[in-house]
């Protein structure tokens, strides 16, 4: 790659490349398409290049480009079957598939027994939100929760991503982060607890938001655990996969979904990792009429004399309008098929854990974490501030990208494999300039 993969500019540099107001006449395409050289790229971030390893994976591949160019050229809104029937028969098909691949309980596909089936959100942000809101709908029906919003509690991990969290805020609800165990894992009994004490302060709990790979360091709660006391406590229990849950695909690692036949719903982002651009998460719900009855409001322009005969999305998440995602997920399972996906996860694992074994060669370092997946939680042995340190030398020298958490009160730096260009001389490249780095700053101070 020709550029670096951090962009060398300040808040503010753009404006000052363009003009104050919009052109009055049009321009020629070739004038524009130099200034995406001039104003654009200078100011990209590059989440493709080799040497991107910070969040998780953004999915890029020329067959979901192409899928997306076709989506765009067609156009259409389909918020309804009649809106556009292709957009939404090849959505039920293609998310019938997803699922297959990930061994989901048939009670959660369309050709399945039951109401289940699944649907496209833009985020797990997003199907996270829509599944709290059902959650709360659903139990708000039932006689012992009427007229009592205010008494309502969901339950996370503290471990858990801060949309979990924000969700909550947007539902009106009160969101209870339940301490995980020694492995960052959320547990039965903690949770179960934290359900019980509750209920004695007269709240009603409703629903469990389940991770399975955590952001800070890829860590899965005990969904076996969490789905019986769910199970027992008559809550919702919904599963965020965003990053791990394309792995699934593949047979060593589809025991990590263990336990999703407790749950209402399941959610993964096939743009992280499953080479689907951005954006596309895949969410699957057990009872269909569930989140129908917490978003359906039916007026006579948008009617159509098919309803009830096939899914009209537009029920199915917050926005009325959505675009032709499925086109997405269609020509990349097609290309690459299942093998090809599966190949691809299976290298970007072995990439990280050459990079942990690299790092477990050095006595300076020290893994607070196991390698999980393509994410490899490091530190230095030595203070916060020295390691705070480091990931800003390496990240203002823009020659790698990584990014820090802290996990019980430790500052680690997290190094993700995220671009399909990434190869193994990549991960030796990584690691010389984090030795450069470090070689930059004094760890004899502040040490731990």
């Amino acid at each position: 790659m020709d550029r670096p993969v951090l962009p060398q500019v300040t808040p503010g540099y753009l404006r000052s490349l363009v003009p104050d107001e919009a052109p009055e006449k049009g321009e020629d395409w070739r004038t524009v398409m130099k200034d995406v050289d001039r104003v654009i790229m200078p100011g990209v971030t590059h989440w493709h290049h080799p040497q991107f390893h910070a969040y998780f994976p953004t999915a890029n591949s020329y067959p979901a480009i192409v899928a997306d160019i076709l989506s765009g050229s067609i156009a259409c809104i389909g918020f309804s079957w009649i809106a556009s029937p292709a957009c939404t028969e090849l959505e039920m098909v293609t998310m019938d598939w997803l699922g297959t691949a990930l061994n989901l309980p048939k009670e959660f596909l369309f050709s399945g027994p039951g109401n289940g089936g699944g649907v496209i959100q833009g985020t797990a942000s997003e199907a996270t939100l829509v599944a709290i809101l059902s959650a709360r709908a659903e139990r708000l029906k039932r006689e012992e929760a009427k007229g009592k919003m205010d008494r309502l509690v969901a339950y996370c991990s503290a471990q858990a991503h801060s949309s979990v969290e924000r969700a909550g805020m947007l539902a009106g609800i009160q969101m209870r982060l339940v301490e995980p165990d020694e492995n960052f894992s959320l547990r039965g009994d903690a949770l179960n607890a934290a359900i019980e004490e509750d209920k004695e302060k007269g709240l009603i709990p409703f629903c469990v938001i389940a991770t399975l790979g955590t952001t800070n360091s890829c860590s899965f709660d005990n969904l076996p655990e969490l789905g019986r006391v769910c199970l027992e406590q008559d809550v919702w229990l919904h599963v965020d996969a965003a990053y791990a849950g394309s792995s699934f695909i593949c047979p060593e690692f589809r025991p990590l979904l263990d336990g999703v036949e407790f749950a209402e719903s399941f959610n993964f982002n096939p743009h992280k990792w499953m080479l689907v651009n951005f954006d596309c998460s895949a969410m699957w719900i057990k009872d269909s009429r569930k989140i129908v009855d917490a978003f359906n409001v039916d007026p006579l322009y948008l009617q159509h004399r098919h309803q009830g005969e096939i899914p009209d999305y537009r029920h199915w998440h917050i926005p009325l309008g959505r675009r032709f995602r499925s086109l997405k997920i269609w020509f990349v399972m097609r290309i690459y098929g299942l093998e090809g996906l599966r190949k691809h996860i299976r290298e970007q694992v072995e990439l990280a854990n050459q990079f942990a074994e690299i790092v477990q060669t050095d006595p300076r370092f020290e893994l607070p974490t196991p390698p999980r997946m393509g994410l490899v939680c490091f530190r230095v042995k030595a203070s916060n501030v020295v390691n705070e340190k480091l990931n800003k030398k390496i990240n203002e020298a823009a020659r790698i990208h990584i990014t820090p958490a802290k996990i019980r009160d430790k500052y680690i730096l997290r190094f993700a494999v995220c671009s399909r260009f990434t190869v193994s001389t990549d991960i030796e490249f990584a690691w010389t300039e984090i030795l450069r780095n470090l070689d930059l700053i004094s760890i004899n101070q502040d040490t731990e």
